[in-house]
């Protein structure tokens, strides 16, 4: 219970000397509520979820929507509506204290975290695509930002050129957008996005207007809308993938009913002033397997990836160089018919995926990273370059936030036990997308990177690292335990044995390790193979940050002395 002093009143007593000043003790919940909650309310988001936290009482109080409601309007005054769902205010008021865009360029002197002009009128940020010259935002009210970069002046007086300074609305009432899915940003001339537009009904009709589908495309450079095509009423989209060259680009739309439409628009005479009809087929993995319901898509420029509400995968490859990179083999690629759906093998229920050039990453509902396709440069993480025909576990990984795959590296969005997050990355770290580690790893190794608190999403280009900020309390990933009967390097229990010897195969690996160590020729090479399995061990962030510490304190007093080769032991 929390009291305060108040002065008494009334004659005097004996001894009120002594008690002068202290008065007597008032319950806070003598206050009214709604008093209570006004007072609350102009305390920092941090605070009221730290009062909340103090007493049953003040839990109540502060997790009202009384309280939130005041709060999002500080932080939204534009924000006329809360939106859906259990608790709508306190859901608004965490999507926008949270929202935030933060990159990290990796060239140039100042190798540091920067953040981007925040939108005043986005309702927290759902997702983000970074083009050639400037990053897109949808809020959750469906509004998409365009970020421009610009040319600014600095404190100094100095005129630098800076990233996402100046923003502009692009359009309202979108679901979804997307561009060029290679990785090269340089690539993304378009933008193409799934929007509902009001269209005026027939003459004669009782309704006068009906909202439809459309797809707009603009110019990323100016964000001038150069083309849109409409769709029947009775059709509604809820995502957009784009796969294939500029002159044959597939547009792939999924229904709300999980089914995949496609069309196919030629890029390079869209900027041209002229109307024409396009054809919407029913794309062959709905029409082959009609009892699939589609949840979600992914893709790149020859080949696409699907998720099911059951958590099946299926894929479409369309070219033979990364069918073979994919599944190592050629055997049952068909040239002359590219949109075959093939189904992958896998222990369990699929949450969400990653798909690169020739390689792909997948996260299923107990948490597990797998990973499949080339491994030339160690992108998979599974410690060495060989390349993975089928998914492949990543063991020293479990329940990640985020995972993303590019051209040759891939990252990891993980979050530890104190909830603090950290980066993970592998694979090659050329031109330093591997912010700490020059020359690559062959495992998931920590960047050193700073990650905001709140990061859910991440993205990579040749030029900068992004990270979007945004927490959703009605979504997260809804990971369950593994069964013991599932565990993997979990031994039988021995005739006798009470419980296994060794739970969860922690000295197996620890063997492995010291056997990996073991073959290094240098202490140099010992070293570094150290510090890549400090980051594999399921330590707290402090932990892996002393280790790390420690390690490059030796190797730097280990410097001067002779760096020959070691002599093996027996």
């Amino acid at each position: 219970m929390v009291k305060r002093s108040c002065p008494s009143s009334g004659p005097s007593e004996p001894g009120s000397e002594e008690k002068k000043g202290r008065g007597n003790p008032v319950s806070v919940q003598l206050f009214p509520p709604e008093l209570v909650e006004h007072i609350i309310s102009f305390l920092p988001v941090r605070d009221v979820v730290a009062l909340g936290q103090t007493c049953h009482y003040f839990h109540q109080v502060c997790d009202t929507e009384g309280v939130w409601r005041r709060i999002c309007h500080q932080l939204s005054p534009r924000l006329r509506e809360q939106g859906s769902g259990l608790r709508p205010w306190k859901r608004a008021a965490i999507l926008n204290y949270t929202k935030g865009l933060h990159f990290q360029a990796f060239g140039g002197r100042r190798r540091c975290l920067s953040k981007s002009v925040a939108p005043q009128l986005a309702h927290g940020y759902r997702r983000f695509l970074p083009t050639k010259d400037h990053v897109f935002i949808l809020d959750y009210a469906g509004t998409l930002f365009f970020l421009k970069n610009a040319l600014v002046s600095s404190s100094l007086g100095q005129i630098q050129w800076k990233r996402a300074c100046r923003y502009v609305v692009l359009c309202r009432g979108a679901k979804d957008f997307a561009s060029d899915p290679r990785c090269d940003t340089v690539y993304r001339k378009y933008l193409y996005v799934l929007a509902t537009r009001e269209q005026p009904g027939v003459v004669g009709t009782p309704t006068s207007s009906r909202a439809c589908d459309c797809v707009e495309v603009y110019l990323q450079s100016s964000g001038q809308r150069v083309f849109k095509m409409t769709f029947h009423h009775s059709m509604s989209f809820k995502q957009i993938v784009l796969v294939g060259q500029e002159t044959q680009r597939a547009l792939l739309l999924l229904t709300e009913e999980g089914k995949i439409y496609s069309l196919v628009v030629n890029e390079t005479q869209l900027d041209q002033p002229r109307s024409y009809t396009v054809q919407l087929a029913l794309r062959k993995v709905s029409r082959c397997l009609p009892h699939l319901r589609v949840a979600c898509m992914a893709s790149n420029q020859s080949s696409t990836l699907y998720i099911t509400d059951q958590g099946g995968v299926y894929f479409e490859v369309h070219t033979p160089g990364v069918y073979r990179d994919l599944f190592g083999t050629l055997q049952a690629f068909d040239p002359l018919d590219q949109q075959m759906p093939l189904a992958l093998s896998l222990p369990a229920k699929i949450l969400f995926c990653a798909l690169g050039y020739n390689h792909l990453g997948l996260v299923d509902e107990f948490g597990r990273i797998f990973m499949q396709g080339n491994n030339r440069y160690g992108q998979l993480g599974t410690g060495d370059k060989m390349d993975r025909g089928e998914p492949t576990q990543v063991h020293y990984l479990q329940r990640p936030i985020a995972l993303w795959c590019g051209l040759n590296h891939s990252l990891v969005l993980s979050q530890g036990s104190d909830f603090s997050k950290e980066l993970l990355g592998c694979g090659c770290g050329a031109g330093g997308r591997l912010p700490g580690w020059p020359k690559g790893s062959a495992s998931f190794v920590k960047l050193h990177i700073k990650v905001p608190l709140c990061t859910c999403s991440l993205c990579s280009t040749r030029e900068c690292l992004y990270m979007l900020s945004s927490h959703d309390i009605e979504h997260h990933p809804a990971y369950r335990d593994l069964p013991a009967s599932k565990a993997v390097g979990t031994p039988e229990p021995s005739l006798g044995a009470g419980a296994p010897q060794d739970p969860g195969g922690v000295a197996w690996a620890c063997k492995e390790y010291l056997s990996q160590i073991h073959n290094c020729p240098t202490l140099q090479d010992r070293m570094e193979k150290m510090k890549e399995i400090v980051g594999w061990m399921p330590l707290m962030a402090a932990q892996k940050d002393f280790f790390w510490e420690a390690l490059d304190m030796l190797q730097r007093a280990a410097g001067g002395a002779d760096q020959g080769p070691l002599p093996h032991e027996s």
